[in-house]
């Protein structure tokens, strides 16, 4: 899990606008729906969404392992 939490964490900073981070996690929805927003708006909303993926990726990355399995992979906590 810990290469879960690391991949997902760093691609929610680096490239959160995408929702690359919600497929790591197998958050396919919630992914597709960063990406939708980020495509469809032609750009104009990817800041938006790329605070959001850093938000989450830092979150990720400071969470324990422990909680971090207990959230996103045991409770599938989709957003924040």
């Amino acid at each position: 899990m810990q290469v879960k939490k690391t991949t997902a964490g760093i691609c929610g900073i680096l490239i959160g606008s995408l929702g690359i981070h919600k497929f790591v996690l197998g958050y396919n929805t919630e992914g597709a729906i960063m990406l939708a927003v980020s495509l469809l708006t032609c750009g104009i909303a990817s800041p938006i969404m790329g605070i959001i993926g850093l938000i989450e990726g830092i979150t990720y990355l400071t969470k324990t392992d422990r909680e971090f399995i207990d959230t996103y992979i045991s409770a599938k906590k989709g957003w924040f």
